[in-house]
């Protein structure tokens, strides 16, 4: 991986040793079965079934390294008590200024946690970055990769 570092929530950091349990036993085994059945069907070089499963067991040996890689350089960041500025694991809400005024809640997360139909963004996305350290009432703007700009408003920040 590029970055030798990564912040993660305890759910995320939970997450990928569920994942990384779930790949090294039934998904292995899972695979290995395929492999074998397939080689039941005689000819290896010819058995589109026995490359099909080695393919999806280097593809699952590939995610298991970089799950492990993952792990081992990650920062476990714990949720404090404390929602006076806007960390790693709050939901923060802010109000976009212009026509519209519209309010979008955030949870702001480490970069393997990231999901936009859920509003979970990373704490290295430009929001998550701008957002990071503001309190209640502090602006904030945002430069869009269209090159437009955003200003928005923290109105609440929760745990």
């Amino acid at each position: 991986m590029a970055d030798t570092h990564i912040s993660l929530t305890p759910e995320g950091y939970a997450k990928l040793k569920e994942e990384l349990k779930y790949l090294e036993g039934e998904k292995a085994k899972e695979i290995t079965e395929a492999i074998r059945q397939a080689k039941d069907f005689g000819d290896l070089s010819e058995n589109a079934e026995y490359d099909a499963a080695r393919d999806e067991q280097a593809r699952n040996m590939a995610r298991i390294a970089e799950i492990n890689a993952m792990l081992a350089s990650a920062t476990v960041i714990e949720a404090s008590e404390d929602v006076s500025n806007v960390s790693l694991g709050c939901r923060v809400t802010v109000r976009e200024k212009g026509k519209d005024e519209r309010e979008i809640t955030f949870t702001i997360v480490g970069t393997t946690e990231t999901d936009s139909l859920a509003h979970r963004i990373s704490n290295e996305s430009p929001m998550g970055k701008a957002l990071t350290g503001l309190s209640v009432g502090d602006t904030c703007t945002v430069k869009t990769p269209n090159g437009n700009e955003r200003s928005y408003t923290v109105i609440s920040i929760e745990r």
